[in-house]
């Protein structure tokens, strides 16, 4: 009988503690207010987004003519000569392999000697490190067409103007203090006591970094390592400055030489077609890396 009672007088008291349960989080008024305008937002910038990306890539299995008669139709046939065009007369075939050679070069030395200075100016203390790092944060700030001239007339003095050692110099340059910045966060909240065991085990400094603390630092890598590949791969200001050898022109000179020298007599369908050859490796690198990338935004960069 007592068991049955406990039970008959707990139960009120429990449904009452659920209803306030219930009540602390059902939304307000002002919450879905807040959420439906940011759903709206959201699908109208969606739109935005991806209607031009479709629209490129259907016109670029049309016919010029298709293109400017009725542009927003469907292609009549899905013709593929445009890219043939493309990549061979137009030699964006030539301009996405100059692409290849200095973004990926420049990659692996901006994550190589980024990683590197991030590492020890988080842990390591010695006279003028605030100084290297807040000329660094510094660096961001810095307008990029401001610096392009005397740019221009450093690489000129060098005699690497219009080489590919240049350019891969200048998007080193280019995404440095942006990958220490980003770096330096993961590396500081790194547990000192790894470390020291590695040191205890034996392991010197560049062991300690390479084998031990890189790995660990694997999520912040891959985050900036998809920002630095997007920003070089869709560099313009740089290269339209420092590179003026034909042959060694990347995809963004590429286009704008292609156009420039077609004048009036526009091939657009070979024109699109370009445009989404240009696109097509930013798109796969993010779908086949999003989550790295949403997933190593975790740290704060705070010192």
């Amino acid at each position: 009988m007592s068991t049955g009672t406990e039970t008959a007088q707990g139960a009120p008291a429990a449904s009452a503690g659920s209803v306030r349960e219930l009540r602390r989080h059902r939304p307000s008024t002002g919450d879905r207010i807040f959420t439906i305008a940011a759903q709206v937002i959201l699908g109208i910038w969606t739109l935005v987004v991806i209607l031009p990306l479709l629209w490129t890539g259907f016109s670029s299995f049309k016919t010029s003519g298709e293109i400017l008669s009725s542009p927003f139709d469907l292609p009549a046939e899905w013709n593929f000569d445009n890219f043939v065009t493309a990549w061979t007369k137009a030699g964006i075939g030539r301009f996405f392999g100059n692409t290849i050679l200095v973004v990926g070069c420049a990659l692996f030395l901006v994550m190589l000697l980024g990683a590197m200075c991030a590492y020890v100016l988080a842990r390591y203390q010695f006279p003028g490190r605030r100084i290297i790092y807040y000329s660094l944060i510094a660096g961001l700030t810095f307008p990029l067409f401001l610096a392009v001239v005397p740019l221009f007339f450093i690489m000129e003095t060098l005699h690497i103007r219009g080489t590919y050692i240049g350019l891969i110099l200048a998007y080193v340059g280019f995404a440095l203090p942006f990958t220490v910045f980003f770096l330096y966060a993961f590396f500081r909240q790194l547990p000192g006591e790894i470390g020291e065991a590695a040191a205890i085990d034996g392991a010197g400094d560049f062991r300690t970094f390479f084998q031990v603390m890189l790995p660990m630092a694997g999520p912040g890598m891959a985050s900036v390592t998809i920002f630095n590949f997007l920003g070089l791969w869709n560099q313009f200001l740089i290269p339209i400055v420092l590179n003026t050898d034909r042959d060694k022109y990347v995809l963004a000179q590429g286009l704008a030489n292609m156009q420039a020298q077609q004048g009036y007599d526009s091939d657009w369908g070979a024109m699109f077609a370009s445009v989404t050859i240009t696109i097509l490796p930013v798109l796969i690198v993010y779908m086949i890396f999003q989550r790295q990338l949403q997933g190593g935004i975790g740290p704060s960069t705070n010192k």
